[in-house]
């Protein structure tokens, strides 16, 4: 896999999760697997959220870019 020459793209993708930051990332990166083949690393971009009318979280957003290596 490694020690060859190979060339990736990267994306920007967004998670969202009502639960936690990590289940954003988790919802992202589950619906890049079904969607992109080859996927290799992401990078946490942003991390922001909704604050309910509770005045608690109601929501996080997680901005992810996705990289993937293009076929040959």
């Amino acid at each position: 896999m490694y020690g060859k020459d190979r060339i990736y793209k990267k994306v920007e993708i967004i998670g969202v999760s009502g639960v936690s930051i990590e289940g954003a990332i988790e919802t992202a990166l589950v619906r890049a697997r079904n969607t992109l083949d080859k996927l290799s690393w992401f990078e946490v971009q942003e991390i922001r959220g909704h604050i309910g009318a509770d005045g608690k979280v109601a929501e996080y957003q997680v901005v992810l870019k996705v990289s993937f290596e293009l076929k040959d």
